[in-house]
């Protein structure tokens, strides 16, 4: 069966994800979401540099609710709940980055019922949150017995993130460490991450204490820093790391950090990538314990990263691979727990031919 997705929003996520639809064997592109008004009327394969695709863009929300269509990725900047209603309402499924990775005691009850009214599965996933924090550890954990520790870590070089304006004015790059302490991305980044630690925990079993510990440490360099938002000056910020804690009577026992660098240095003591550069790492400690590390989600320059970042890619693919499962699914919100294994696809050139 081919399902019909409608791609919400055409930023770096929805570019790669545009790629991924069209050359995924059981999707189809049907529409897409734009929110420049010089990208309404583009060929949506111009629009992600993956060849035509005679699907034109619009920014026109209620044409593309009345098309055929079982599922929207939706992958603006920031999720807007009456427009991710909307859609649901409309009957069609949801698969998101964004947020609704797992509801756990969170009150979810309007968008459960307009799933309910529509018909529809809302599902959210990604990477980070997502994959690294959800399902790598939870696949690792079930090697080890009396688990006691789970950990899942960034080190990104935030110079290959091509939104300027996002590492300026909402990762506060470049601030005082004062204004940088005020960063949205705390509240921001902490909802999907505390969701995927309530993932983990209750999957695993641990009792959780009822608040989650949140940590914002931030770090100036001595020199001038280049960078796609300009020179950053000394004494303003080039690093930051965001960490959150779920604990067990006080004792940490699944935590998330992300560590983002402008550059290499020259940093504060205590602040820099490791020998082991650019990665993602899984632990997993109990009986026996396992560190897994991810390579390969960093681009090899910071000019092929501002064009097409892998791990941006790798985000959306991992919605477009769960796009069969969630129209599969019944009616709600459901999480990475909920849906049946979710899988690549062979290159065409090796694929199974079909009968």
């Amino acid at each position: 069966m081919t399902y019909r997705v409608i791609q919400w929003a055409t930023g770096g996520i929805g570019r790669a994800a545009i790629e991924g639809i069209v050359s995924h064997p059981e999707l189809e592109l049907a529409g897409v979401w734009v929110h420049s008004a010089d990208k309404v009327g583009l060929d949506a394969g111009e629009i992600a540099g993956c060849g035509r695709t005679g699907v034109k863009a619009t920014n026109d929300v209620q044409a593309l609710l009345d098309l055929d269509a079982d599922c929207v990725l939706y992958a603006p900047v920031m999720a807007n709940l009456p427009e991710v209603t909307r859609i649901l309402e409309s009957g069609k499924n949801v698969a998101t980055p964004l947020n609704w990775f797992y509801r756990g005691h969170r009150d979810w009850s309007a968008l459960e019922a307009a799933c309910q009214k529509g018909g529809a599965t809302l599902h959210g996933t990604g990477i980070n949150p997502g994959g690294i924090t959800e399902r790598f550890p939870l696949m690792i954990s079930a090697l080890t017995r009396n688990v006691s520790y789970v950990r899942a870590e960034e080190w990104s070089d935030i110079r290959t993130y091509g939104a300027p304006q996002v590492v300026r004015d909402i990762m506060l790059f470049g601030k005082t460490p004062e204004e940088a302490r005020k960063s949205i991305m705390v509240h921001m980044l902490g909802d999907g991450f505390c969701q995927s630690i309530d993932m983990v925990a209750d999957e695993l079993g641990f009792d959780l204490d009822p608040k989650k510990r949140t940590r914002h440490e931030v770090s100036v360099s001595s020199e001038p820093v280049d960078s796609p938002i300009g020179v950053i000056e000394p004494g303003l910020v080039t690093a930051q790391r965001f960490t959150w804690e779920g604990t067990v009577r006080g004792q940490t026992v699944i935590e998330v950090r992300t560590n983002w660098f402008m550059g290499d240095g020259p940093f504060e003591s205590g602040w820099s990538f490791g020998p082991e550069g650019v990665r993602f790492e899984v632990e997993v400690r109990g009986d026996p314990s396992s560190l897994v590390t991810f390579h390969g989600w960093h681009p090899e320059t910071i000019e092929q990263g501002l064009v097409r970042n892998p791990g941006v890619v790798a985000t959306a693919i991992h919605v477009v691979s769960a796009i069969p499962a969630v129209c599969r699914a019944a009616p709600g919100i459901k999480s990475y727990l909920d849906l049946p294994l979710v899988a690549g696809r062979a290159a065409p050139e090796l694929a199974r031919k079909a009968p």
